[in-house]
């Protein structure tokens, strides 16, 4: 996890990034990457996939809310990252796919 855009601007992130569950983090500095970017052919390789796979996923996510009802986005989530649905609590669920806890609860009830 990352403010990915304050990383690469090295400017102070405009949000705050909080986990809801138990979690380890690694550090790595932007000169950091940038060393193992110049230094091993790997580290590049896995920096530009690992870069694309985050486009990607950001760009998955922008279209849900365009193309989609919260429905779907919603059975989406939950066949994605099960996971998520045991561990988050809702309204956490409801603010990531955009709608309020109550229109999430309506949804639940009625795919049950």
């Amino acid at each position: 996890m990352s403010a990915y855009d304050s990383f690469l601007t090295r400017k102070p992130s405009t949000y705050q990034i909080e986990t809801l569950t138990g979690t380890t983090l690694w550090r790595l500095t932007y000169n950091d990457l940038q060393d193992i970017y110049k230094e091993t052919e790997a580290g590049n390789v896995i920096g530009r996939i690992t870069a694309e796979n985050l486009f990607l996923m950001k760009t998955k996510r922008e279209q849900s809310f365009l193309n989609e009802t919260a429905e779907k986005r919603y059975l989406n989530l939950f066949a994605e990252r099960p996971n998520l649905i045991k561990e988050i609590p809702l309204k956490y669920i409801a603010s990531y796919i955009g709608i309020t806890p109550q229109a999430l609860s309506r949804i639940r009830k009625r795919i049950s």
